[in-house]
C-alpha cells in the first residue's frame, strides 16, 4: 500500500522541495499552503512535470479549523497519513530590535511557527494511532526547525523563540511517540535561498564570501529535502529525537 505524507508551507521554497522529493520517493503528497491552488501553480507545475500524484489544500496553520480540514481531506482523498513534515513557518513582518518587537508581531510569529506546529501534530498523531501500520514503523514526524533554534538574532527575537519551542515539540513528541512505533525528527536549515533569506541576501553574501560558513555556499532547498527524505525513510529506525543541522557547517564552534 502506497504511503502518504502531509507537508505545510509546501508550495514554494523548502517546503515544495521536500513535497516534490517525497513523491519521487513514492509518497502521495498533501500540500497545505495559504494561498489558493490557482495562485500557486507556477510553482506547483513542478510536482506535475516530475509526474507526482498530490492533493492540494488550502488554509492556515495558525487556524484550529484548517488544521482539522487538513487531516480531514488527507485522510477522505488517500486514506491515510504516515508523514507529517511540518515545513510552514513566518518570519516576523519587520525586523525589529527586540526592545521594540511587538506584541502583535510576537503573536503572529508563535502562533504559526510553534502553536500551529503542535497542534496540527497532535491531530496527525491521532489518526495515526488508528491505522494500520504499514512497514517498520508506524509513522514519522519531521519539524523544519532553523539554526536560530540557537544562534541569537535579537532583531527577530520572536522567531528565535518560536524555533527553539519548535525544537522542544521534537524533543516532547519523540519521549512520548517511541512506544508507539512513531518516530519524530528536526532538520535546522542554515542560509537556504528561499524569499525568506532573500530580502537579506547581501548580508549572508558576505557572510558566506568572509568564511562564515566551512562549506562556502548558499544552502539550497534541495539540501533540507535530501535530509528529510532520509529522515522518512527506513533509514534512521534506532533514532528519534535528534536533528541535523542543514547550515553548511555554520554551527561548529571555531577559533
Amino acid at each position: 500500500m502506497r504511503q502518504t505524507a502531509i507537508v505545510t508551507g509546501a508550495s514554494r521554497g523548502i517546503g515544495l522541495a521536500i513535497a516534490r522529493q517525497l513523491g519521487l520517493d513514492g509518497y502521495h503528497v498533501v500540500v497545505f499552503a495559504t494561498k489558493p491552488k490557482e495562485d500557486c501553480m507556477e510553482h506547483l507545475r513542478m510536482l506535475q512535470e516530475a509526474g507526482i500524484d498530490y492533493w492540494y489544500v488550502q488554509g492556515s496553520l495558525e487556524k484550529t479549523g484548517d488544521r482539522r480540514n487538513l487531516v480531514d481531506e488527507t485522510v477522505a482523498h488517500y486514506g491515510r497519513i504516515d508523514v507529517l513534515v511540518n515545513n510552514a513557518g513566518v518570519a516576523p513582518p519587520v525586523r525589529a530590535d527586540l526592545l521594540e518587537m511587538t506584541e502583535e508581531s510576537y503573536d503572529q510569529v508563535m502562533n504559526i511557527n510553534t502553536k500551529g506546529t503542535m497542534f496540527l501534530t497532535q491531530l496527525v498523531v491521532k489518526q495515526m494511532l488508528k491505522q494500520e501500520v504499514i512497514g517498520k514503523k508506524r509513522g514519522t514526524i519531521v519539524n523544519v526547525g532553523s539554526c536560530s533554534a540557537e544562534v541569537s538574532s535579537t532583531n527577530r527575537g520572536e522567531y528565535c523563540i518560536s524555533k527553539s519551542a519548535v525544537s522542544m515539540i521534537t524533543t516532547l513528541f519523540a519521549d512520548r511517540l517511541a512506544g508507539e512505533g512513531i518516530l519524530v525528527h528536526e532538520v535546522r536549515p542554515g542560509v537556504i535561498k528561499t524569499d525568506m533569506t532573500s530580502r537579506v541576501q547581501e548580508k549572508y553574501d558576505s557572510l558566506i564570501e568572509n568564511g562564515s560558513f566551512p562549506i562556502r555556499r548558499w544552502g539550497m532547498p534541495q539540501d533540507v529535502a535530501d535530509a528529510v527524505s532520509v529522515f522518512c525513510s527506513d533509514k534512521f529506525l534506532y533514532t528519534t529525537g535528534n536533528h541535523i543541522d542543514i547550515d553548511g557547517g555554520f554551527h561548529i564552534k571555531r577559533l
